[in-house]
């Protein structure tokens, strides 16, 4: 037996049909809502003022998928154990206290990346 699940996004304001889910923080909290072309037009144009006389205050996150996000985080952290091993050894060697597990120090990390 075959099933069908349709996710459809209806918008928060008028129940209409929704076209993207908007991201959007103030006073610390962020809030998402999903909007209509329409909608989501409006409530950046009650924003633009506002957001034209602000500054930034972090990085805008990426929007990946959970299957890419987990190939890549799969492929990262393969390597990235390499490399931490190496920076371990190699801090070892040049007389750098340093853990066989935990965060390694930013002092050691950039001595290691100094000796390229």
């Amino acid at each position: 037996m075959a099933e069908q699940i349709i996710v459809s996004l209806i918008d928060d304001l008028d129940g209409s049909e929704a076209n993207e889910t908007v991201d959007f923080a103030l006073d610390g909290v962020t809030y998402q809502i999903d909007l209509s072309e329409e909608n989501a037009g409006e409530l950046r144009d009650a924003l633009a003022l506002y957001i034209e006389h602000a500054r930034r205050a972090g990085r805008r996150k990426r929007a990946t998928s959970r299957s890419s996000a987990a190939a890549s985080s799969a492929r990262s952290t393969s390597s990235d154990r390499e490399l931490n091993q190496e920076i371990r050894v190699w801090a070892r060697d040049n007389g750098f206290e340093i853990s066989e597990r935990g965060r390694i120090p930013t002092e050691v990390i950039d001595s290691f990346n100094a000796k390229k």
